[in-house]
């Protein structure tokens, strides 16, 4: 039998005697809103700009490997003791008094010390000298200097502070009884293992598109597959930073902690970020943005009471800077009543920047926006509990090192990351599946794997200071 062309579908076609472009006098099913072919404008538009918030451990630390799943630093003691918990229940008047600390704890003070004492609710200074010392360095003995003996008060005060200023001894007598031996703070940190993973089949990657994509990393194409690829390179990159930040230690029997534990029963679960040790080890300022020079001045002696680091890097959101400069501008005479020209290298013909990099007030402070703190989708978008700032003590300190057995220079914040002679976890990419160029497998597609296994170390915390909403 001779074969026919079937009538069904039918060709959707109506002549026109006049010249004009209509849906039906063209066979498609190309269906914009109107019949006329739109400017198509290939190239992808940034509308975030560079949306990656990895750059604050670049500038302010260092990469240095490790080969062991712990790490373990000490950092110096201080050189000199102060107790803010001494009492006592010698008579006011009394010239022998005897001293405890509250709890029962013990001193390491030695006779013939000679010790300055101060009550903490009054402004009352006395100064006495070390007579006996028990065996159990639990009871102070002290024979004051003035005539009138224990300061009025001392019996009754809750809590007295005392530190050693010398020594004084009587002329042919023995030398000091005892000796102090130095003391060390021990820290640790272990590693954690982050993962981030990209998948894209054989036929994708194969089908072209029409926009033009970028990465922040300079990649693209009209490949959407090289689009998503770069940007799980970039959010993986932002990862990393984050839990260094962000990490915390799991405690003991919590969730995480069991169910991260490895097979052996041993836990390995979370790591001190940076934000964990400031607020641990550290300095907290609390309650709205320093931004006044009477405020920099409380931070200025808290920092006089610590490593006293002379200069110190800021890392802050937009409110915290602009409070800063707000600050930093009405320091000028003439802030309050009209722009001062020339002082800020402004004219009468520009515009008035009111910006400010930094400010010297003993010590040097440097400020810069953090986008982290910034960005919507993060720490910028957090109400309660936000972080509006870390300061961050610039240049390196000596501390011994427990796997290289010696002292060693370090930044305040670097990255221990694992590796060996045979292999770096800093920053692990690989590929499987049966369209990668290793073909692992016969699925049809290709698996694009991220890897590292780092940790952060903050030394010296009590130089860092974290500023909190």
């Amino acid at each position: 039998m001779a074969g026919s062309v079937s009538a069904s579908p039918g060709v959707s076609l109506t002549p026109t005697a006049t010249k004009i472009a209509l849906p039906t006098n063209y066979i498609t099913d190309f269906s914009f809103i109107n019949q006329y072919l739109p400017d198509v404008h290939d190239a992808e538009f940034e509308a975030y700009g560079n949306r990656s918030v990895a750059s604050f451990l670049r500038l302010v630390g260092a990469e240095i490997p490790t080969n062991s799943d712990l790490i373990k630093w000490a950092e110096q003691g201080r050189l000199h003791t102060k107790y803010e918990d001494v009492v006592t229940a010698t008579a006011d008047a009394a010239d022998t008094t005897v001293f405890t600390r509250t709890g029962g704890l013990t001193f390491n003070f030695r006779a013939n010390q000679t010790l300055i004492f101060s009550d903490n609710a009054a402004d009352i200074i006395a100064k006495g000298v070390v007579s006996a010392i028990n065996a159990a360095n639990t009871q102070l003995t002290v024979e004051w200097y003035e005539a009138a003996g224990q300061p009025t008060g001392f019996n009754a005060s809750a809590a007295i502070t005392t530190f050693v200023f010398g020594s004084e001894f009587k002329k042919g007598s023995a030398g000091m009884v005892g000796a102090l031996e130095s003391v060390d703070s021990f820290y640790d940190n272990k590693t954690i293992i982050i993962k981030e993973k990209y998948t894209v089949s054989g036929s994708d990657m194969a089908q072209i598109g029409w926009v033009n994509t970028t990465t922040e990393s300079g990649g693209g194409g009209y490949y959407w597959f090289l689009k998503s690829q770069g940007d799980t390179r970039t959010r993986f990159e932002d990862y990393t930073e984050m839990s260094m930040i962000e990490a915390v230690s799991a405690e003991n029997a919590s969730g995480a902690e069991v169910f991260l534990s490895d097979n052996t029963g041993g836990g390995n679960a979370g790591s001190e970020g940076m934000f964990e040790a400031i607020e641990t080890r550290g300095n907290v300022w609390a309650g709205g943005n320093p931004s006044t020079l009477d405020d920099f001045d409380a931070v200025i002696a808290r920092l006089d009471k610590q490593g006293a680091i002379r200069e110190n890097v800021l890392f802050l959101d937009r409110g915290f800077s602009n409070d800063m400069n707000g600050m930093l501008a009405a320091q000028n005479s003439l802030g309050s009543g009209g722009t001062s020209y020339g002082v800020f290298n402004n004219s009468e013909d520009m515009a008035i920047n009111l910006g400010f990099d930094g400010f010297k007030r003993g010590y040097e402070f440097y400020k810069t926006d953090w986008k982290y703190l910034n960005d919507a989708t993060l720490r910028g978008g957090l109400n309660g509990g936000a972080v509006h700032g870390v300061m961050v003590p610039a240049g390196t300190m000596s501390i011994y090192d427990q796997v290289m057995g010696k002292n060693a220079m370090r930044p305040f914040l670097h990255v221990r990351y694992r590796a060996s002679e045979h292999t770096s976890r800093l920053y692990q990419t690989y590929m499987t599946g049966g369209s990668s160029p290793n073909q692992t497998d016969d699925i049809d597609e290709m698996n694009v794997n991220f890897l590292t296994e780092r940790a952060v170390c903050t030394m010296g915390a009590n130089n860092f200071f974290i500023f909190k909403g």
